[in-house]
């Protein structure tokens, strides 16, 4: 149960900030900073950047901005070029830094450009408990601003801000970027993350009869894993349809294993996983 004051909080916490620029997913987290922002600091008070790249789906860039129209927010889609930066490319454990390093660093320009005294991200309570989140240290070394994880708000207390005030992003489930799908040590290449978008989209097309609600392709070099809802493993390990379409989006001839959804499981791969968890 959300306590009748925790999005009161929220809204407060961002009214001290000035302007403000949020840089904005689409997801859940973001659109209730972006939304408690609104109601802080008035329209005019607050504006949303999104990154432009390919390891962001189309789809995802459209959606953010249809958000921010209805909001009321004015809306920078950018475009960040994180794929210019050998150590993201390279896709060492470090990945996220060099992503959000990006990020932040187009945002700040934006910010600059018109105005904004603050940055703020949609960093959770939930996110920082997690250990392995090298995009963190990036922002904060950037100076963001992470109104949710300062106000100890974990993701189940963001949804249910969301659903208080009735945000389309409640129930989203969460959507990180598509460099995420692809095994560490990997490269990324545009060709890489483009195959993980055509097959996520066949993928979550060809099961919708089933309800599902988390779908990733991971990307592991000669091979592919789907990964989908505990209820829908059987039916995905046994549909002929959907594993010829997910090698059609662009892994000719890969074994397709299917498993259950992991949030983070790419992290599991790690050689040493726990050597990372702070990094």
């Amino acid at each position: 149960m959300l306590p009748p004051y925790t999005a009161d909080r929220l809204v407060t916490e961002i009214a001290g900030y000035g302007r403000t620029l949020v840089a904005f997913s689409g997801g859940v987290d973001s659109s209730v900073v972006l939304a408690a922002a609104a109601r802080a600091l008035g329209p005019g008070g607050v504006a949303a950047v999104t990154a432009v790249s390919p390891a962001v789906p189309a789809a995802e860039v459209a959606e953010a901005a249809e958000f921010c129209a209805r909001l009321g927010v004015a809306h920078h889609a950018v475009e960040t070029r994180e794929l210019d930066v050998a150590g993201y490319r390279e896709n060492g454990p470090r990945r996220c830094y060099f992503c959000k390093s990006t990020l932040l660093d187009t945002a700040r320009r934006v910010a600059a450009e018109h105005g904004f005294d603050a940055v703020a991200t949609g960093t959770n309570a939930s996110d920082v408990a997690a250990g392995f989140r090298p995009g963190i240290r990036a922002a904060a070394e950037r100076g963001a601003r992470t109104p949710l994880a300062d106000l100890g708000l974990d993701k189940a207390a963001v949804r249910a801000i969301a659903r208080v005030w009735d945000l389309r992003t409640a129930d989203k489930p969460a959507a990180a970027c598509l460099s995420s799908r692809i095994a560490y040590g990997v490269s990324i290449t545009p060709a890489r993350l483009a195959r993980v978008e055509r097959a996520e989209a066949a993928a979550r097309r060809l099961l919708a009869a089933h309800h599902v609600h988390n779908v990733r392709v991971r990307d592991l070099g000669a091979t592919a894993r789907l990964e989908v809802d505990a209820h829908v493993v059987d039916a995905a390990r046994d549909d002929a349809a959907l594993h010829a379409a997910i090698r059609a989006a662009g892994f000719d001839g890969a074994e397709v294993a299917v498993e259950p959804f992991r949030s983070g499981s790419m992290n599991e791969m790690l050689a040493d996983p726990e050597r990372w968890r702070s990094a």
